[in-house]
């Protein structure tokens, strides 16, 4: 049998346990959120009730000295005027019962005068004067007449009120005074209790309401997303504070993944279509080029001018399909670091790039026995990637402008070390990249050599130069010549 949801033990399984996203039933940890509200919001309603007792109980201590006072004031005027001040021990007695005190003195001009007097004290009291005292022994007197034993007694001295005098001294037993201060606390806890219980539970209530909530809201938000990112979460609230910017923002950056993602799952249907037609493709090229190997021999002058097209044709079809297919990869291999020899590496790169002294030279401004510490294969790719570039941009703009016809362009290498890091530079007297290109030059598929290019050379160098800790960059570029940069860790 469950407890009625507005009953305590209602209450207290709300506060204990929740559902989550899926409707289960699911314990709150005591070190969650709602948990440490409700235990923060219990100690600062206990801490204010606190707060406000001890002052209380300090006024009520000094109201009750206070009427200790006044009664045995006016009982001492009561004294003086019988004649000869004479009072005998009954009356005294009944005196000294009425004001609740067991003696009373009086000092006028330094003279000091015993007007009533009880039996002697069994210990000697303890003294308080309320003409003059600080806040910590105001505070503290009650805590020590709580604490006090049932012989306790307390010496009282005040400035008289309805006579004349320097001050007025009496002696009252403490225990009446410890009792009626026990009930009066008893009393002042069980009202401040009620007071804290109810403004207590209507701060929890509101922070929840304010906080809590949009926070599960949050929460579950989080938590459906997780587990099924390409669901739509549920609409975020129309509140303008910090919580509803959260959940806004929220729901706008998990838009962005779902899309993302969804974005992804189509190129990875693409790229399985693309590698399949790929595969296929390059058996097709290599099929061509057997055929264009046979076409050769052929003493056919036609044929033996449209072959060497046919061949370049085909050549970049084969570049094409090799570059498409590594930069599918979904990561290059870690490179196996190894001491190089930068001359002899350009030397190759500039071969396998098709630099030739006849049409675009290569120049070497290199020192001697210069060395990097690379992967020789990736450092290979890079140095014929940024190469090729640059003799097709040279070779294109020499088609265009016919007066430069015959003229070698020249791709300059030079390499230094500076600071911990061996700087390679590739500067050509090319024709530049058009601005609009420069700046995307190392994404994919973008070319700055025309047609030719297949607009991922880049964008692999890049990636190869930042598996070895280093990075590839465009320096400059202009009418003058392109200029790029690889820096590697020596």
């Amino acid at each position: 049998m469950s407890a009625p949801p507005d009953s305590p033990g209602g209450l207290l399984n709300r506060l204990l346990t929740s559902t989550d996203w899926r409707g289960r039933l699911r314990i709150n940890p005591p070190d969650g959120l709602q948990s440490r509200l409700l235990i923060l919001t219990v100690l600062f309603t206990l801490a204010v009730g606190a707060l406000i007792m001890l002052p209380n109980a300090a006024n009520f201590h000094e109201t009750w000295l206070q009427d200790r006072l006044q009664a045995a004031e006016l009982a001492s005027v009561g004294v003086e005027a019988l004649p000869y001040n004479a009072v005998d021990d009954e009356t005294a007695e009944q005196l000294l019962r009425i004001g609740g005190v067991s003696a009373v003195a009086i000092s006028d001009q330094g003279v000091m005068r015993q007007l009533l007097r009880a039996p002697d004290l069994p210990r000697a009291p303890d003294f308080i004067d309320l003409r003059r005292r600080n806040t910590g022994a105001r505070l503290w007197e009650p805590i020590e007449t709580l604490m006090a034993g049932p012989d306790r007694s307390i010496r009282v001295r005040a400035a008289p009120r309805y006579r004349t005098g320097d001050f007025i001294d009496v002696v009252a037993p403490a225990e009446p005074l410890r009792l009626e201060l026990r009930a009066f606390l008893l009393n002042s806890l069980l009202v401040s209790l009620i007071i804290s219980a109810a403004a207590g539970g209507l701060l929890y209530a509101g922070l929840a309401f304010l906080v809590l909530r949009p926070l599960r809201r949050v929460t579950r938000s989080i938590e459906s997303f997780a587990a099924d990112p390409l669901q739509p979460g549920p609409e975020p609230s129309d509140r303008q504070d910090e919580i509803g910017r959260v959940e806004r923002e929220l729901a706008r950056m998990q838009e962005e993944v779902r899309q993302s993602l969804r974005a992804r799952s189509r190129l990875v249907a693409l790229g399985q279509a693309v590698a399949k037609i790929n595969h296929d493709l390059r058996n097709m090229l290599t099929s061509a080029q057997l055929a264009s190997e046979r076409l050769a021999a052929s003493p056919d002058p036609q044929v033996a001018k449209a072959l060497p097209r046919l061949e370049r044709a085909l050549g970049r079809a084969a570049a094409l399909a090799r570059n498409v297919l590594d930069y599918g990869k979904s990561e290059e291999p870690a490179p196996v670091i190894d001491r190089i020899a930068l001359g002899p590496a350009v030397v190759a790169a500039a071969e396998d790039a098709g630099l030739d002294p006849q049409s675009v030279r290569l120049a070497r401004v290199i020192p001697a026995r210069f060395s990097v510490q690379a992967d020789g294969d990736q450092l290979h790719r890079i140095l014929v990637n940024l190469m090729r570039n640059a003799r097709q941009a040279i070779e294109a703009d020499a088609t265009r402008k016919p007066s430069r016809r015959g003229a070698m362009g020249t791709v300059t290498v030079s390499a230094e070390q500076e600071e911990g890091w061996v700087v390679i530079r590739l500067a050509d007297d090319g024709p530049g990249i058009p601005p609009r290109l420069s700046e995307r030059l190392f994404e994919p598929f973008v070319s700055g050599s025309g047609s030719d290019g297949t607009g991922l050379g880049l964008t692999i160098s890049r990636e190869l130069a930042a598996n070895h800790g280093g990075d590839l960059r465009l320096v400059e570029t202009g009418t003058t010549g392109t200029t790029f940069e690889l820096k590697l860790p020596v």
